[in-house]
């Protein structure tokens, strides 16, 4: 079977040139592919900086790598026919991070619904249309006599939201790359938003890449998590593993930075990992990015970056404390991750830490 998406080795730079010296690494070596079967929800976790972001605009082809490739059903976007980029931006759907900005403020909201349905002629008749817009708000649990004929500012940035949901949900994709979707609305209404996007994944059998720098959500939703710092994965895997018991540095400080509902303990943040090393250089350009805020960081790390080390069927950690575990390579990653061998996922508590319910990550 035909992987549906893949990014593979793929490396962004951004600037240079020859007006330009400097340099900055938004993604480096990055691998992942995403099969057409059974629907997944893979997170993609990481402080800001970390590459997420660019990730997504990758992932939908609005910006090409410097190196490496992003192919759908085995082709690299940079090469494929007007025919197929069509049947591409039907199958892989965006939900961005602002639910207002992608609105025009001059229509109302019907327009951003009937676009789609006009754009890839999926109505013969304008009842026919409305009953496909109605049935997709009524999925993400919108009453479309409460929400249609209204302006983007008429409704709350939750309704908003789910309307873009609803949007995606109209084309039937068979994946959507949700970036930061509930990170601006109230913390109310993001149970209501994650439950749609689970009902997308578990119901209509959409996969999902989930894009976040909220663990808590992130453990809530995904089967699988990749870890990202600056660019470069940290640790991946299973979620429950990798949230419950994390290995990598890097994830055991997101982890221990979720602040506790115990107003008598006080929030540790960066210093949950205690002091830094020390002073470390870099040799050469190729050595571990977080090194500078490790208290585990050894002369190997500036000589060398780590590789990802298999330290569990079900993860991997790129971090010299488990160099004795074999060493994969980055396209192999995907090898780790569930890939249909357990259940879809379902709404798990909040990560749970000494007692307390979990808040927003990093």
């Amino acid at each position: 079977m035909t992987t549906l998406l893949e990014a593979r080795k793929v490396t962004k730079v951004y600037g240079g040139g020859l007006f330009r010296r400097d340099r900055t690494v938004a993604l480096e070596d990055f691998s992942l592919r995403i099969e057409p079967e059974p629907p997944s929800i893979t997170a993609i976790v990481g402080e800001s900086g970390s590459g997420k972001t660019t990730l997504a605009r990758l992932l939908l082809g609005m910006t090409m790598p410097t190196s490496g490739a992003i192919l759908y059903q085995g082709k690299d976007l940079r090469k494929l026919s007007r025919r197929e980029w069509r049947a591409f931006r039907r199958d892989v759907q965006a939900i961005f991070q602002d639910p207002y900005e992608v609105y025009n403020p001059f229509y109302k909201v019907d327009h951003v619904l009937e676009l789609p349905i006009r754009n890839f002629g999926l109505a013969h008749s304008r009842r026919e249309r409305r009953a496909m817009i109605e049935e997709a708000l009524h999925a993400v649990g919108l009453r479309p006599e409460e929400t249609l004929g209204r302006y983007p500012h008429q409704l709350s940035g939750g309704q908003r939201q789910r309307i873009m949901v609803a949007r995606a949900l109209l084309l039937r994709p068979r994946l959507i790359i949700a970036d930061e979707p509930v990170s601006m609305v109230d913390a109310s209404l993001r149970a209501t938003i994650l439950g749609s996007l689970l009902k997308l994944n578990q119901e209509f059998g959409i996969s999902l890449i989930y894009i976040t720098h909220d663990l808590t959500t992130a453990y809530q939703v995904s089967q699988d998590i990749i870890v990202l710092y600056r660019g470069s994965v940290v640790e991946a895997g299973d979620v429950e593993q990798v949230v419950r018991d994390p290995q990598h540095p890097y994830t055991r400080l997101l982890v221990g930075s979720i602040p506790l509902p115990n107003p008598d303990r006080v929030w540790q943040g960066e210093r949950v990992l205690g002091r830094p090393a020390g002073e470390l250089k870099p040799i050469g350009s190729s050595y571990c990015k977080f090194h500078e805020r490790c208290p585990f960081a050894m002369p190997m790390c500036i000589e060398q970056a780590p590789p990802l080390f298999q330290t569990d069927p079900r993860r991997v950690t790129a971090c010299y404390l488990y160099r004795e575990a074999p060493a994969i390579e980055p396209e192999e990653l995907v090898g780790v991750f569930a890939n249909g061998h357990r259940e879809q996922a379902a709404p798990r508590p909040e990560v749970q830490r000494e007692g307390g319910a979990g808040g927003a990550g990093s």
